[in-house]
């Protein structure tokens, strides 16, 4: 599980979220009647029974908007309408993973947990210049390991992974405050404004400004 990312839950099932390899993360949980669950399914055009095949979805761009919006409604700098975000999300929770595939759970965890901690690096840090290179030498892996493993456990590259990062810490800045959208670009890690308004709206459907009134 890396920021951005669900854990799935199908009725009758008991697990556990915890966080072996850091801490401090910032969880949202959303629970829906069964009842109301198969019928927001039915909607989206699934039919059969219906559980999710995965456990978890990484941080895909589909899902970025509502993590972000959620994230701002969580932190109180926005007003949220959590009803819709819920129904939102449950959509393409089901949407996504009907067409995703269980991992091979074929890494060691030695790699993971120092995967993990990479992870946590550009997450504390996203506008730091971090190389493939230079990430799987800390880790202690070689590139080509190291680089399996990161795609295997949050379903993206890393250099994806960094700009999704980037993006998010972005759209926090600018739906929670009134700071000019040039300076949070540059202060993010994007050295040209018009390439952070282009992969912004790449990643939320909005450009920042949109973002921003539609959250005012």
């Amino acid at each position: 599980m890396t920021p951005g990312s669900l854990m799935l839950g199908n009725q009758g099932q008991c697990f556990e979220c915890g966080h072996e390899h850091g801490e401090g993360d910032r969880c949202v949980s959303f629970w829906y009647a069964p009842w109301y669950f198969e019928r927001l399914a039915a909607d989206a055009g699934v039919r059969g029974p219906l559980r999710f095949p995965v456990p978890r979805l990484p941080a895909l761009r589909p899902l970025a908007p509502l993590v972000a919006r959620a994230g701002l409604g969580v932190a109180g700098t926005a007003e949220i309408p959590w009803e819709e975000l819920a129904v939102a999300l449950a959509v393409q929770a089901i949407t996504l993973s009907s067409g995703a595939t269980a991992d091979s759970g074929t890494q060691s965890r030695h790699a993971e947990a120092r995967v993990s901690h990479a992870v946590r690096t550009i997450d504390d840090d996203p506008q730091e210049q971090l190389t493939l290179d230079a990430l799987a030498g800390q880790a202690g892996l070689s590139s080509y390991h190291f680089l399996r493993t990161f795609e295997r456990l949050t379903g993206v590259t890393p250099h994806q992974y960094v700009l999704r990062a980037r993006l998010r810490q972005a759209a926090m800045r600018v739906g929670g405050g009134s700071e000019r959208i040039t300076d949070i670009a540059f202060d993010c890690g994007f050295g040209d404004v018009s390439n952070f308004n282009r992969a912004f709206r790449g990643e939320f459907g909005l450009s920042p400004r949109a973002f921003r009134r539609v959250l005012s």
